[in-house]
């Protein structure tokens, strides 16, 4: 066979990949990974070979608990943890696309004395990790900082300044809002920082009864870094009849967004801490529609 009809067989093969699989470099355009901490399996090493287990690409690891303490409870303090979770990681050809700060679903990132250096600390867990996104939720803030006040302007001078921070370093912190995408604009604007983006979160929309599509299309791809992909405990995601994954994977297409979905929920009810059979079914039904030919 010449070389011309080797370099044609090469491109049939490559124009015959899945279209919505691969981004203009040749790469997986989607990948899946999973909350170590709903997993049941925060910041402990053993995550690595579930997610290999389970056939997914990725973990997003939690910083550890915080609750009312100075510091998250990260073992990644301790010199010998880091060089562990990195070379266990690579071991196991499982990557750290994120590192979440879960500790703010409980505790006020508004009101929080020594946030700065909480998110310095996640921050240099991203360096040992090679992260490149910092998930950050508002959940635990308890004042109204949805509308024009002390508690808006104190939260978005805060943003802004970690945002900041992130920039710095090359890398992005994703803020999850309960907003919809006209606000998570607004909101964006007046934090005015590249280093902050939206963590969008199909829980959020879908329980707030809002178009799942429709709000991704408005917030673009520029402004969402990263997507927790799934609906709240109930049922899997394969049998979840308020979330068509399918016309998901159309917008996203469309928008021309890639990047990494994150499965957090979407357990069973029935049967809450077997993980291995949730996230294995949620795993498995990701891949089908956003890695395979359709």
């Amino acid at each position: 066979m010449n070389v011309k009809k080797i370099i044609s067989l090469i491109m049939l093969l490559f124009m015959l990949l899945p279209l919505g699989a691969q981004n203009s470099e040749g790469k997986q355009r989607y990948k899946i990974a999973a909350c170590d901490w709903m997993m049941l399996k925060r910041q402990k090493i053993g995550s690595f070979q579930l997610m290999k287990e389970l056939g997914g690409d990725g973990i997003e690891m939690d910083m550890g608990g915080l609750g009312k303490r100075d510091t998250f409870d990260n073992k990644f303090h301790q010199p010998h943890f880091c060089k562990l979770f990195k070379e266990t990681a690579q071991e196991q050809h499982i990557e750290v696309p994120s590192v979440a700060m879960s500790g703010f679903f409980g505790q006020s990132f508004l009101t929080h004395h020594n946030y700065k250096a909480l998110v310095q600390d996640c921050l240099n867990t991203m360096k040992v990790m090679g992260a490149q996104v910092a998930f950050l939720p508002l959940g635990g803030i308890k004042e109204d900082w949805t509308v024009a006040g002390d508690a808006r302007q104190e939260l978005v001078s805060r943003l802004h300044e970690v945002g900041e921070m992130a920039v710095k370093d090359g890398v992005v912190i994703g803020i999850r809002t309960p907003l919809d995408a006209g606000g998570d604009i607004k909101l964006l604007k007046e934090i005015n920082s590249k280093g902050i983006k939206i963590y969008y979160s199909f829980q959020n929309a879908l329980e707030n009864g809002r178009d799942l599509c429709k709000e991704l299309k408005k917030l673009g791809k520029d402004r969402i870094c990263q997507i927790h992909c799934t609906d709240t405990d109930g049922v899997t995601l394969p049998y979840n009849t308020r979330l068509d994954m399918n016309a998901v994977k159309h917008t996203l297409d469309k928008m021309g967004w890639s990047g990494w979905l994150v499965i957090e929920r979407s357990r069973n009810k029935d049967e809450v801490r077997n993980v291995k059979k949730n996230f294995g079914t949620n795993v498995a039904y990701l891949k089908q529609i956003f890695q395979q030919e359709k």
